[in-house]
């Protein structure tokens, strides 16, 4: 009889054993499961905000490209031949690289250009200053001459 109950008791030991395991399995899988879920939650926060970025921008590219159409309807209105002749221009690049090498050329002449009108601008501001002393100088000059003509 002593047997039998030791082999009882042998066999809740194990069943408990058992159970602590499967608990401990079962917690493990549940944090792994808890784990998982919070990074495909990042994950999918990280693309929502993503796409809303990529959504920004192409409302932000869509208005620019509307801008430019009206701009260039405006162009073509005013100088229907220059406008053909960019028009021909563009067409001619044919990759990616041609097109930023077209770029990188207009916007190193819009550079030189702005540089060239704050050229002008500073030497026109120049030529005002000195027509402006040159009058005053001259209105100096006659208001002293007719206060000596006038004694």
């Amino acid at each position: 009889m002593s047997n039998d109950v030791r082999q009882w008791l042998a066999e809740i030991k194990e069943l408990k054993q058992q159970l602590a395991d499967s608990i401990r399995d079962r917690d493990a899988a549940n944090e792994s499961a808890a784990n998982w879920r919070r990074l495909y939650n990042t994950e999918a926060q990280q693309r929502r905000t993503e796409a809303r970025l990529a959504q920004q921008q192409i409302d932000t590219l869509t208005l620019e490209i509307q801008q430019l159409q009206q701009e260039k309807a405006q162009f073509k209105a005013q100088d229907p031949d220059a406008t053909s002749a960019i028009e021909q221009e563009v067409a001619k690049l044919q990759t990616l690289e041609q097109v930023q090498q077209k770029l990188i050329e207009v916007i190193m002449e819009r550079d030189r250009l702005i540089d060239a009108l704050k050229l002008e601008q500073a030497n026109h501001a120049q030529t005002r200053n000195s027509l402006t002393a040159v009058i005053g100088d001259t209105i100096d000059q006659l208001t002293k001459q007719r206060d000596t003509t006038d004694k």
